[in-house]
């Protein structure tokens, strides 16, 4: 015996589903795609350079004015 997929359509998971359809990307929409991806991975690891720039030169000046003492 093999299970078979019973498909009620009073089931109130039948009607509603919580994913969207899956719709085939063509080659150009998936590089474009990762393009994007890779843009905000790029932006966002700029920002985090900037702050760690910022924490870095707030510690040399600290430790300057350590050596100062």
């Amino acid at each position: 015996m093999t299970a078979q997929k019973v498909t009620d359509p009073t089931h109130p998971k039948a009607s509603e589903s919580p994913r969207k359809p899956w719709k085939k990307k063509t080659p150009v929409e998936v590089v474009l795609d990762q393009i994007n991806r890779l843009r905000d991975s790029v932006t966002e690891k700029e920002e985090e350079l900037k702050q760690a720039r910022r924490q870095l030169q707030k510690l040399e000046e600290v430790k300057k004015i350590l050596e100062a003492t």
